[in-house]
């Protein structure tokens, strides 16, 4: 079973930045692509970042030169740095990862709100 928790959501002001973390309990290696989505009230999940284990990322046009997916490999840990923060960012925003064999497997963090508000 794959864990993944995320932290780093909370209040911030329009045009703010805030560093979100997703902890993996498996190494980097053993997954094939992780990604960022957020779900806002009354909405569906949509997908904010995207990225291969080739290291190729892709992001909507919502967020596209804003918000950026990266990992530490050392701390198995996937990161979403949002910048210019916009009140139509907010939402409760999930991890997730599709682990290859033996975890083989989509798996999901619990969510973490990020609130943009003035």
């Amino acid at each position: 079973q794959v864990q993944l928790v995320e932290s780093g959501g909370g209040l911030v002001q329009p045009g703010g930045s805030l560093r979100l973390s997703c902890a993996v309990s498996i190494s980097i290696f053993s997954i094939n692509a992780m990604g960022w989505y957020r779900q806002a009230p009354g909405m569906e999940r949509e997908l904010v970042a995207h990225m291969s284990n080739g290291g190729r990322t892709n992001y909507p046009d919502s967020v596209k030169g804003r918000f950026t997916i990266s990992t530490d490999n050392a701390l198995n840990t996937v990161y979403l740095q949002m910048n210019s923060l916009k009140p139509e960012d907010t939402a409760v925003y999930y991890c997730n990862v599709q682990a290859q064999w033996p975890y083989s497997g989509d798996y999901w963090g619990k969510g973490t709100l990020v609130t943009v508000s003035s």
